[in-house]
């Protein structure tokens, strides 16, 4: 039995209402809109400096032209359909559409401005910018400060709750749990600024990057500085003066590149936090109705984090792949990148249904109190740092003569379990001033955890 048409990308099918906002920019529906936009902008663009003798358009029919981009919706979507069933080539029928609006807008005198000295890349790698900067703008960037709020959060409220570390997975200097989600909200805030700060290239200069069709319509334009104004001044992006038939993709590989760092950040983030989940030091919160096993009723799968991880790496394979494709064009062109960039859209699309389970994990978890505190008081040994480090100090000071404190501390605590008692009896005998025997002998592991708070407050 054959079934309906059916989406073939889980990401437009069980998690489209989780990523859905991407499509109004990085779908095919979307980046015809942009070529759209560019297309009238730069017929705007024209008439504005009176090209070939063109009058310049009022207000009104700005208006109204400008007005085919922000009610393009499902009928232009059919319309260019057929065109390009029929011209076989997707830029081209975006102009024919262009010049049936300007007829039916009474404006046919201009119509052989459309498209004018364009080679379809000019539109494209225009169109890819514009839909690229909004996604991250209003999609991606949104959806990673959500996550970076909700870890500011834990930072804040958890920032005294103490917790053992663990380095090379075993028990370490003490710490805080609000100390370990600041140090993933200082990464991410730096990595968001990068991303932020992404310079978004175009070009508009002809087949070949030379403005020779340009030079010969009109010797005596300065057609390099009409291209950058375009760019830069009708389109809101940053001008590529050289290149071939195509903008290079710098610019797209440092993007993916900054995106696909956050992912691994993030990954890091999930991987932790369902180890501290298996270890008891966060719970699972109960969401009424849930199942998290089909035969063990008892079961908290920690599924928000382990989808978080699978769409991050499915993320950042694609986000790697184009950014190692993109930089790389045959001589002057080759449309390798033209299947590539269809699939922006499939990349952020898998980190940001990866940053929605993330918001949402972190929102149904809570501190394990009895496991921090038990892990805590059960590895007195970890204070031996301390303790080594307080007699070489003491050493230094003149007020011990012990000799390698160290080492000493090595015997006393490698591979076994001391107890506070038994500290306290070796605290006790050393040959330290007063002052540094009570301080050893008032430290717990839950009291070690030296500036781990104070340093949340760091956080911008």
């Amino acid at each position: 039995m054959t079934l309906p048409p059916q989406p073939l990308s889980p990401l437009d099918g069980r998690y489209r209402a989780s990523v859905g906002q991407l499509g109004d920019h990085l779908s095919e529906a979307g980046l015809n809109r942009a070529r759209v936009h560019v297309e009238v902008e730069w017929l705007i663009a024209q008439t504005d400096r009176g090209a070939f003798g063109a009058e310049a358009l009022t207000a009104d029919q700005k208006e109204a032209l400008r007005a085919v981009v922000t009610d393009f919706g499902q009928p232009a979507i059919d319309e260019l359909a057929g065109l390009e069933a029929t011209t076989r080539h997707d830029v081209k029928a975006v102009e024919y559409w262009v010049r049936a609006r300007l007829s039916e807008l009474g404006l046919d005198p201009i119509a052989e401005l459309t498209h004018f000295a364009c080679t379809s890349e000019d539109i494209n790698n225009l169109s890819y910018a514009v839909t690229v900067k909004a996604a991250v703008a209003e999609v991606w960037l949104p959806a990673l400060d959500a996550v970076v709020d909700a870890l500011s959060t834990w930072a804040t409220d958890a920032r005294d709750v103490p917790m053992l570390a663990h380095t090379h997975g075993q028990p370490a200097t003490p710490t805080t749990v609000g100390k370990e989600f600041a140090v993933f909200v200082h990464r991410l805030q730096r990595l968001r600024a990068q991303v932020a700060g992404t310079e978004y290239l175009g070009k508009f200069s002809g087949a070949t990057g030379t403005f020779s069709a340009h030079v010969v319509a009109d010797p005596s334009a300065d057609w390099p500085e009409i291209s950058r104004s375009f760019v830069e001044d009708a389109l809101g992006l940053s001008w590529n003066p050289l290149t071939t038939q195509i903008e290079s993709h710098d610019w797209q590989a440092e993007l993916y590149s900054r995106i696909a760092h956050v992912n691994r950040v993030l990954h890091n983030l999930a991987t932790d936090i369902w180890s501290y989940i298996s270890m008891g030091y966060f719970t699972q919160i109960p969401q009424a109705g849930a199942t998290g096993s089909s035969t063990m009723p008892h079961k908290i799968n920690p599924i928000k984090f382990e989808n978080a991880e699978a769409n991050l790496e499915l993320s950042c394979a694609l986000l790697d792949s184009l950014a190692a494709t993109l930089v790389t064009s045959r001589q002057q062109r080759d449309l390798t990148d033209s299947s590539a960039q269809r699939n922006i859209g499939v990349a952020l699309g898998h980190s940001v249904l990866a940053l929605d389970n993330l918001r949402r994990g972190l929102g149904e978890i809570a501190v394990g109190t009895a496991a921090l505190e038990a892990d805590l008081d059960g590895n007195w040994e970890v204070l031996g740092e301390a303790i080594q480090t307080v007699i070489r100090a003491e050493v230094v000071a003149g007020r011990s003569s012990i000799a390698d404190p160290y080492a000493m501390l090595k015997e006393l605590t490698r591979g076994k379990r001391v107890s506070q008692a038994d500290l306290v009896a070796f605290v006790e005998g050393l040959d330290i001033g007063a002052d540094a025997k009570a301080r050893l002998v008032a430290l717990t592991p839950a009291t070690y955890t030296g500036l781990a708070s104070d340093l949340v407050g760091r956080l911008s």
